[in-house]
């Protein structure tokens, strides 16, 4: 999956409709790409926001569209359908999410603890900032078919890299650290999906002292991980705040 660059805007962050975001008309023709490239982007805000209002089922390539300002055969001409368009906008928007995530690790580390935390907090503060791509993302792609779970299964292989550096944990106690690893971010991820299906995404970053004791605690021991749900900055500085949220 290609990356996108760094400022790349979280799909459902900004209106489709937006005026400013409009293909100017003018003597100079504006190229197809840009146009095309324009296009999707507006088409993933739509998507993102009428998936999380109506539901992956009722939401209909016309309404997309509509709330995206794109005609239908531009639409297909980008995308072989909803489902299709709805699996660009999830890889997109995790490839930002993802991309927020790992330099807050880098820039917290090296201790892993507090690595791990800034990670996390990211995550919390990132979906907050933008509650309808949190839903589409987590709640919806249940309904978006056997491939959008599948991606999302990758995802969740994905955030075991975080706990790279977590050190052996209870190894020799005879616990498979694989199964640990993967039991912990399945934990993290049914927390964070049943408070945004619950409609309360912009409540996810109170839970960050309690996920962050649920991440370390199995490799780093109670008191360790009671240290690690502490910041080690007085302010712990500003929120994570995805690219163009409002």
């Amino acid at each position: 999956m290609q990356s996108p660059p760094p400022t790349a805007p979280l799909p459902g962050a900004r209106h489709g409709r937006d005026p400013d975001r409009a293909i100017k008309r003018g003597p100079r023709r504006v190229p197809a790409e840009e146009v095309a490239a324009t296009q999707r982007d507006r088409l993933f805000d739509g998507l993102v926001r009428e998936v999380a209002t109506r539901g992956y089922d009722n939401a209909r390539v016309s309404d997309i569209c509509h709330a995206a300002g794109v005609t239908r055969p531009a639409f297909y001409a980008l995308f072989n359908g909803k489902q299709d368009a709805f699996l660009a906008a999830y890889r997109h928007g995790i490839a930002v999410v993802s991309q927020l995530m790992e330099a807050a690790y880098t820039e917290a580390g090296p201790a892993w603890p507090d690595a791990a935390r800034a990670a996390l907090r990211t995550l919390l503060d990132v979906l907050a900032s933008v509650p309808a791509f949190a839903r589409m993302a987590l709640v919806e792609v249940d309904a978006a078919g056997p491939d959008a779970r599948r991606e999302r299964d990758a995802l969740l292989h994905s955030f075991r890299r975080f706990f790279a550096d977590a050190g052996p944990g209870p190894a020799d106690d005879g616990v498979d650290r694989d199964v640990l690893v993967s039991t912990v971010v399945g934990g993290i991820y049914a927390t964070i999906r049943a408070r945004v299906a619950q409609g309360r995404a912009e409540d996810l970053p109170p839970l960050l002292p309690v996920l962050t004791y649920a991440a370390t605690a199995p490799f780093l021991g109670r008191e360790e991980a009671r240290r690690a749900t502490r910041s080690t900055r007085p302010d712990d500085g500003p929120s994570a705040i995805a690219p163009c949220a409002p």
